[in-house]
């Protein structure tokens, strides 16, 4: 991968990953197209009202070249974990950045986004906002000294989300502690159904992609029913959309949105 000369107001911009798409709409940046994560409904529905004059390029695992080429964008912004095998062809298109990571150190991604359409500064302030009201939910909630459990139920079994995650980044800036696990190089744990006891957090936070019986969900509630956090009824189900694909400044403070009416 080399190096891009970025206009220093790009005006036609393309996204291709979930993360720098949240925070450029965050910057007040509509993009002329961008690709879908594979939800059933295209862009993520939280950030759909702003997204109604761009133009869909493909799924985010399958940018379409062809698409985003018929837009004549003057950037591109994807991830070198996803798109480093076509980074040659979108350079042929436009100067193209690639954050190397996507999800896990989301600020970072966000950074990058930032600096590429010369909004760095306005960035710094949108990260230091989301941390100051984070702070400030979990003292009102009571967060400090709860430990909790971030569960995404998939088909084959269950995702435990770490602190490098987003959704367990957001829980940690509220004041909630994830526990010392061995995370894996993504900030996550997979986990069979039998293995339930792992959700060991004083609350549960879960969510379940498409329908619970196409999901470990339906084996693991009946398993779980002695915990203490289901005893307590403590477990709390969010939008799997928002929670898992919504990266970045908007998403985050959707989370803070649910904790808010949920745990206030």
């Amino acid at each position: 991968m080399g190096t891009a000369e970025i206009p220093e107001t790009p005006t036609r911009v393309v996204v291709i990953d979930s993360p720098h798409l949240d925070a450029l709409l965050a910057l007040g940046i509509t993009p002329v197209g961008a690709t879908e994560s594979g939800s059933e409904n295209g862009f993520p529905a939280y950030l759909a009202d702003e997204l109604k004059d761009t133009e869909s390029v493909g799924l985010t695992s399958e940018p379409n070249l062809e698409k985003i080429a018929a837009l004549d964008p003057d950037l591109i912004i994807g991830a070198k974990v996803r798109h480093e095998a076509i980074y040659d062809q979108l350079s042929d298109i436009a100067p193209t950045v690639m954050s190397e990571g996507s999800g896990t150190n989301w600020n970072e991604q966000a950074e990058i986004t930032a600096a590429a359409v010369n909004k760095s500064d306005e960035m710094d302030k949108l990260i230091a906002d989301l941390d100051t009201r984070a702070k400030d939910l979990g003292e009102e909630i009571g967060a400090e000294g709860q430990t909790a459990s971030m569960v995404r139920f998939r088909p084959d079994n269950f995702r435990l989300y770490g602190p490098e995650t987003f959704s367990g980044s957001v829980l940690e800036q509220v004041g909630f502690e994830l526990g010392e696990r061995d995370w894996n190089e993504y900030s996550m744990m997979e986990l069979s159904p039998e293995n339930f006891g792992q959700i060991d957090g004083d609350l549960i936070f879960y969510t379940i992609p498409g329908s619970p019986e196409a999901t470990t969900y339906p084996q693991v509630s009946e398993l779980w029913v002695d915990s203490p956090a289901v005893q307590q009824g403590k477990t709390y189900e969010f939008e799997d959309e928002t929670w898992m694909v919504g990266i970045g400044v908007l998403g985050a403070n959707e989370i803070l949105d649910d904790l808010e009416e949920t745990l206030s």
